[in-house]
């Protein structure tokens, strides 16, 4: 499973339609609103590292109200769950 994030600048009145538009797109599980620098953070599952070139540069491309992005790949997660499963180690 691959997971990236999607961070965009998006024209003001298309924040909700851009939004609504990538929920759409297979492969996109979350999208944000967001404040500071960018507009919307999209949240993608992707089953392969090539499912993201098609995503990224052929279908997100495709929605207008997308002025700019930065593709973001994640290596490692990190969990609520992961921190207390870490705790509980050898504690019967």
């Amino acid at each position: 499973m691959v997971t990236a994030l999607v961070l965009m600048n998006v024209e003001r009145s298309a924040v909700n339609s851009t939004a609504q538009q990538l929920l759409t797109i297979p492969g996109v599980s979350e999208v944000y609103s967001v404040t500071g620098e960018y507009d919307l953070v999209a949240v993608l599952h992707l089953a392969k590292y090539e499912d993201l070139a098609d995503v990224v540069t052929s279908r997100m491309i495709a929605i207008s109200g997308i002025t700019r992005t930065q593709t973001m790949m994640a290596f490692k997660a990190y969990s609520r769950e992961d921190l207390e499963q870490a705790w509980d180690i050898g504690v019967e």
